[in-house]
């Protein structure tokens, strides 16, 4: 079985990892501000709510983080079936599926947004639907992701990556070593976080969720063509 990455990540798929951490700050931005306080790319921040709901603290919503966390995991296995059935082929094939995968459940949940938003008001079944769409897409992306095993670039998780930038630092007598890389994490997420936060409170839930989706294909497309994603094989 051929290696999927050679020791040394191509630039390519570290900027497109990049991009796609933005994203990230983006969707967690819409589902935060218009999803009534649900992550939907980070699950850990579920885990917590739906603990802080278990003893009846006030606006926090047992059954929204029970359908985020459920559709995150569906979103994964689906991936990771999809993932192991595949035979040998290029890496930016896959990548581009994935994203075209990931990109059509933001967008369709970036369309009922609009369409809840105008024409139906917002109950808890409509909310649970745009969480289970946007859930199930970052656990997708989660899953395929994990496998291409970039350290520093989850694309969803900050933790690791900040206590890296900590603990490998000079100042922790470490030796520095991807201390770029990490920081750009890092500062990708906040951008996206405030891209997202921007477009959520001047524009609507709708228009983030469409505006997350088209950057994720966009950029994976265009990343994807590079000469050096060409060659990585996917084993």
């Amino acid at each position: 079985m051929s290696q999927s990455l050679p020791l040394q990540t191509p630039s390519p798929l570290v900027r497109l990892l990049l991009v796609l951490s933005a994203t990230t700050g983006m969707v967690d931005a819409a589902s935060i501000l218009g999803m009534d306080k649900v992550f939907t790319a980070n699950m850990t921040g579920n885990v917590v709510f739906a603990g802080f709901a278990a003893v009846g603290a006030q606006g926090f919503h047992a059954p929204y983080y029970i359908v985020a966390l459920a559709a995150f995991m569906a979103g994964a296995a689906i991936a990771g079936r999809i993932w192991r059935m595949g035979a040998k082929g290029r890496l930016s094939r896959w990548l581009v599926i994935a994203a075209m995968v990931e990109s059509t459940m933001l967008v369709l949940a970036g369309g009922l947004a609009l369409l809840f938003e105008r024409n139906i008001a917002t109950t808890p079944a409509t909310l649970s639907v745009l969480i289970a769409l946007t859930a199930g897409a970052m656990g997708f992306r989660n899953a395929v992701v994990r496998q291409l095993k970039v350290p520093d670039l989850s694309t969803t998780v900050l933790t690791l990556t900040i206590t890296g930038l900590a603990s490998d630092s000079r100042l922790a007598a470490g030796d520095g070593a991807n201390q770029r890389t990490r920081l750009a994490a890092v500062a990708m997420i906040f951008a996206g976080a405030v891209l997202g936060a921007v477009v959520v409170l001047h524009g609507g839930l709708g228009p983030a969720l469409l505006l997350a989706g088209g950057i994720v294909l966009g950029s994976t497309l265009v990343f994807a063509r590079h000469p050096q994603m060409a060659e990585l094989d996917r084993g």
